[in-house]
């Protein structure tokens, strides 16, 4: 039970995480690079490093405090 409410919590914060990562990191290695395709892909990579810290980080916390 506890672990599941951490994996909701992990996947919601996950998701906002890679979010904001897609378009920090984006925005600014547009600056960098004269074609959208590079940018795009590293910004992605981004967003998927992002969402598993943040949903694995939720997920080990969830299976320490379980009962």
């Amino acid at each position: 039970m506890v672990l599941q409410l951490f994996i909701v919590i992990g996947a919601t914060f996950g998701f906002l995480a890679a979010l904001m990562a897609y378009l920090i990191t984006y925005n600014e290695y547009m600056h960098h690079y004269p074609t959208k395709k590079e940018p795009r892909k590293m910004a992605m990579e981004a967003a998927i490093f992002a969402f598993l810290v943040f949903f694995l980080i939720s997920v080990f916390v969830g299976l320490f405090f379980r009962p």
